[in-house]
């Protein structure tokens, strides 16, 4: 395949209804910022997806278990170190309660440097009898609500491509530059986690991960795995002229990778068979997930496999389910058994999340962690019953003491919500809930 005909099939989508875009005033302006984004450098590397894609090929096959988590929606101003790191520590700490208590492989994967964009139910948003574009991400407009921030504006998504290096560039920094060590288990616990009661759990996991790591080192054994880590970007490919710009040909197998990312997704709202998002991913190298929520049935699973995975490739496609704590035992049983049945390897991934929001007396949008926890529960619980892997967790999550999700180990009460409700766009879990999180799903890994 020559280059040529790669960027057609590249830009097959163009010819497609595509669902979720902004829809910008002046065309023009947009097509100059893509234009210029086409000879970028490339925010992540072909070799890199690929290696991610052998990860991926692990979850499927039942060997390895994927943790996949960060904000709901990035925001320009907290590209910093301090916010970055705090969503690293978090993930990274999941993530040795995942490994250890669960004696299980775990292939780290963010929502970050990329997540930017958000689909959204409705087109406008109303307040006080003034109605607007709804706010869609700092990628397209600004969270404000007037008339002028909400005007969909193509200079952000030149300001994202440079967030999202920069961001890389600190994760890179933080990942090989021995911040995510293995004996800086402890390290990662010196703050308010270490008072709550999810903060003493790990660190009494904490203290036996460094008797383990003593017990090899007396024995002469310290493997270069203990002293960086594997961690990898995604996000959701919502923003097709986004994308497409940042997509390019591999020099060594001329085949497509969005670059944008080493794994992206294609969302609920977005994933018509028919529609422009299909077709981008299916023209892509890279690993691709798919959202399916309550509405997928199990023809419509097999055919978003045919087009996504026809080759049937262990590590291409990652199924993240969400279908709400009330549905997922009788919804998900059907897709399973039926994609199984076709010989197709895909990862099974829980989102607990997107099914499980509700609005508070307050306005809030929130979540119940009982919800979150009762999903992934019935995740697990069927995965068991069809003899099948549940692959992994994909979680909308911060590092911050945040009170957007009400319950946990540390209970935050409806009446709590406002105290300290920092997303931009859906409810977080904090980093205790996320701990506790981390907890509970070793324990059923194990069981």
């Amino acid at each position: 395949m020559n280059a040529d005909s790669s960027f057609s099939i590249a830009s097959s989508w163009r010819d497609l209804p595509a669902a979720q875009q902004p829809d910008y005033p002046d065309l023009e302006a947009l097509r100059a910022v893509t234009s210029e984004l086409e000879g970028y450098p490339p925010l992540v590397f072909a070799g890199e997806a690929d290696q991610l894609r052998a990860r991926l090929a692990s979850v499927a096959r039942g060997e390895a278990f994927l943790l996949q988590g960060g904000d709901c929606a990035e925001a320009f101003d907290q590209v910093s170190a301090d916010q970055i790191r705090a969503k690293l520590k978090t993930l990274l700490q999941m993530s040795a309660v995942l490994t250890y208590a669960a004696a299980v492989p775990v292939v780290k994967v963010g929502r970050i440097a990329g997540q930017y964009s958000k689909p959204r139910s409705k087109p406008t948003e109303t307040r006080d009898g003034v109605s607007l574009p709804s706010y869609r991400g700092d990628s397209v407009n600004g969270p404000e609500f007037t008339a002028e921030a909400r005007i969909p504006d193509p200079e952000r998504l030149r300001r994202m491509y440079h967030a999202s290096a920069a961001t890389l560039n600190l994760v890179r920094g933080f990942t090989t530059g021995g911040y995510a060590d293995l004996r800086q288990v402890h390290a990662w616990n010196q703050d308010f986690v270490r008072t709550s009661a999810s903060g003493q759990r790990y660190e009494a996991l904490a203290r036996e991960i460094d008797n383990a790591l003593n017990f090899m080192k007396a024995c002469g054994a310290d493997p270069a795995e203990f002293h960086s880590v594997e961690f990898y970007a995604s996000h959701e490919a919502l923003l097709l002229d986004y994308e497409a710009a940042l997509t390019r040909v591999d020099s060594r197998s001329g085949r497509l990778y969005d670059v944008s990312g080493h794994m992206v997704w294609i969302g609920e709202r977005t994933r018509q068979l028919d529609g422009a998002h299909i077709a981008f991913a299916a023209s892509i190298s890279n690993p691709v997930g798919v959202k399916i929520g309550p509405t997928t049935t199990p023809e419509e699973a097999l055919a978003l496999i045919d087009r996504l995975d026809p080759e049937r490739e262990a590590g291409r496609l990652t199924f993240i389910t969400r279908m709400g704590a009330d549905r997922i035992r009788d919804l998900l049983p059907p897709l399973v058994e039926r994609v199984t049945a076709s010989g197709a390897q895909v990862a099974w991934v829980c989102d607990p999340m997107h099914g499980n929001t509700f609005e508070a007396a307050s306005g809030h949008k929130t979540r119940r962690f009982d919800d979150v926890l009762d999903e992934v529960k019935g995740f697990f619980e069927v995965h068991k019953g069809l003899g099948t892997h549940p692959g992994g967790i994909h979680v909308e999550l911060t590092g911050d003491d945040v009170t957007e999700c009400v319950g946990g180990g540390n209970e935050i009460l409806v009446d709590d919500l406002h105290q300290r409700y920092e997303t931009a766009c859906d409810p977080r879990l904090n980093r205790s809930q996320s701990l506790d999180l981390a907890f509970l799903v070793a324990e059923m890994y194990r069981g």
